[in-house]
């Protein structure tokens, strides 16, 4: 009997955070066994000669003849399996589990059992002791690497009770912090604002009259500034902002109430320089008490010169460090041309080792400060997104391109953004023989570096199971799941959150694709084959796509697509619209491409991008015109 890997089926969302779909963890065995056809015997062997016997001794008995024997008839060649309930079996990959980072690290909605000491943990995987651990005299030995861990009888007695059942969530809590306290009010918004020469150009929008009408770009960004601060003062009056404009220099306004610091020269180059002066520039007032002056600066905001976008964004995130949960909202139309993180002529889609080390190095810093940035660019410029957005995919904001008729909506959006936890780092963990694909660790623990979580973050992970174990894990009836969640709470609180569950295991080797959970699927998929393209992986992206495609639909054939599952595969359609123009023409990413392939990179449940059809339309035409023109 051959024993043969086939798909585990999981799509689990720890800590009830959504539905799950078919639970069952599903494997497959073939025992179909080739028949041969049996072959005639050869035939016998002439006799010899003998000598006749003497005369005197008596002659043998006659010889019983036997009837020659009749070949059997071959047996019936076995049918073939017959799928119940129209399962079938499917060629991606569909053991995927979501995590709901945006609503487990709100410790205030938790119901699990809290505790001020630290989790027992297994001393070669790390894993904590749970309801599913078993302990023998003191010994521990761990359900998901099989090592033997010793506990004392005080450990004993407090896990002892509270650690029964099939799914626990615990908190621990710490019994003091070791930073001070920290209001949300105290976090700082930062204003990073383009005042370039191009922020000159104009736009035709709807007046009033009828008559043409044409605001600059610096207009709309002068508008929408105004409106965010309004907007601030009315339902964040406590909160600091600060302002920080940039063309050939930087020049830091702070709060508008004291001198401005302007950096240029020989100061757009220097890293530790710009660092150092963003660090030591005090806020120290909140809106209620500035905004006024902060009102006038931007009213008397002029365009000209060039772009030094990484110094003026390096200044930012150093000004906002003070203040763990800060964010920076970064504006600009055009490619950083001076400075820190200039960019050359010609972009490429690089793997993350070829990205320009400045955007590479700023981001983590700011993922290490607890700060995100959003980034905007404006519509029809050229302002390398696939680089420049690096910052808000690493930090946790937002990228998006804005019009001057959206400008405003999308920076009051972005300002009010709340950062629910800082240095976030999620532990998953299954059996022995488990392993994550597509990600650095080949083994049955992953471990994710997060940093900043806002409200709505999902991430998700596919697992596999090495072809040397199916055999160990056919003779389970479940396997053990355990997520390990680390974090800093609003009030600088260190919290670790530990969610076990297990699941059944099934050796039904077809599965009915109509039972599964399809948001969970489509998720994973847009994140997934968003992160192998930025990547410049786009053949294994094209084929993750293909294969989801086929599964899209073949949930289709058995059963109706739901309204709000639709959108799952407008999402397909429209990144392979995108890697197959990369793939046509040449290793690139336009803005707009790089734009919905971080958004899909943060793409959710409740997430609904209806301007990548935009993009597929525009891919589409693009193509269309090249093939024309040969």
């Amino acid at each position: 009997m051959e024993f043969a890997c086939s798909h585990v089926v999981c799509n689990w969302r720890p800590g009830g955070a959504a539905s799950t779909g078919a639970s069952l963890i599903e494997l497959q065995c073939d025992d179909t066994a080739t028949v041969k056809e049996q072959e005639v015997p050869p035939p016998l062997p002439p006799r010899r000669f003998r000598r006749p016997r003497p005369t005197s001794l008596p002659f043998p008995p006659p010889p019983i003849i036997q009837p020659t024997p009749v070949p059997r008839s071959l047996p019936p060649p076995i049918p073939p399996r017959v799928d119940r309930e129209g399962g079938s079996r499917l060629e991606a990959n569909v053991n995927v589990v979501s995590l709901s980072i945006g609503k487990l690290v709100d410790i205030s909605q938790a119901s699990g059992q809290e505790s001020f000491q630290s989790p027992v943990v297994c001393g070669k995987c790390s894993a904590a002791l749970s309801c599913l651990s078993s302990i023998q005299g003191n010994v521990w030995v761990c359900e998901f690497c099989g090592c033997e861990n010793s506990v004392s009888n005080s450990m004993k007695r407090v896990c002892v009770g509270q650690r029964r059942g099939v799914h626990s969530d615990d908190l621990y809590l710490p019994s003091q912090s070791d930073d001070d306290y920290q209001n949300l009010e105290d976090t700082l918004v930062v204003f990073c604002v383009d005042i370039s020469g191009s922020m000159i150009v104009t736009t035709e929008v709807p007046s009033s009259s009828g008559a043409p009408k044409y605001i600059s770009r610096l207009e709309g960004i002068q508008d929408a500034l105004q409106r965010a601060l309004s907007l601030l003062l009315q339902q964040s009056p406590r909160r600091r902002v600060a302002l920080v404009t940039f063309n050939d220099e930087v020049v830091i306004y702070g709060d508008g109430t004291s001198t401005p610091l302007t950096l240029r020269d020989w100061a757009l180059v220097d890293y530790d320089h710009i660092w150092q002066q963003g660090v030591a520039y005090s806020v120290p007032h909140c809106i209620a008490e500035t905004y006024q002056q902060l009102v006038q600066v931007v009213k008397n905001l002029r365009e000209h010169g060039a772009t030094c976008l990484g110094p003026a964004a390096l200044a930012s995130v150093a000004i906002a460090s003070r203040y763990p949960g800060s964010k920076v909202i970064l504006c600009t139309d055009g490619r950083a041309n001076i400075g820190l993180g200039e960019m050359d002529e010609i972009p490429s889609l690089s793997p993350s080792h070829l990205t320009p080390y400045f955007y590479r190095q700023l981001a983590l810093q700011s993922v290490s400060s607890g700060v995100i940035i959003s980034v905007m660019t404006f519509e029809g410029t050229d302002c390398r997104l696939a680089d420049v957005g690096r910052l808000a995919d690493t930090t946790g904001g937002r990228v998006n391109i804005v019009s001057i008729g959206t400008v405003a909506t999308e920076i009051q959006s972005a300002s009010m953004d709340n950062i629910l936890a800082t240095g976030v780092t999620a532990t998953l963990l299954g059996p022995d023989g488990m392993y994550f694909p597509y990600e650095e660790e080949n083994n049955h623990k992953l471990v994710r570096e997060i940093g900043n979580v806002t409200m709505g973050l999902e991430i998700t992970f596919q697992f596999a199971v090495k072809p040397e174990f199916m055999e160990v894990f056919l003779q389970k009836d479940t396997l053990p799941f355990q997520l390990q969640l680390s974090f800093k709470t609003r009030d600088q609180d260190k919290v670790t959150r530990v969610i076990t569950e297990q699941r059944p295991v099934t050796t039904c080797s077809r599965i009915w694709a109509g039972s599964l959970n399809m948001a969970v699927l489509g998720v994973h998929c847009a994140q997934l084959c968003a992160s192998l393209t930025m990547e410049g992986r786009v053949e294994e992206a094209q084929r993750q796509l293909k294969a989801q495609q086929d599964l899209h639909k073949l949930i289709s054939k058995q059963r109706p697509i739901k309204k709000e599952e639709s959108i799952y595969g407008n999402w397909m359609d429209t990144m392979t619209s995108i890697c197959d123009d990369i793939t046509m023409e040449s290793r690139t990413l336009s803005d707009e491409a790089a734009k919905v392939m971080y958004q899909m990179k943060r793409a959710s449940s409740n997430s609904n991008y209806s301007n990548t059809t935009e993009v597929q339309k525009k891919t589409r035409r693009k193509k269309k015109a090249l093939v024309e023109g040969m």
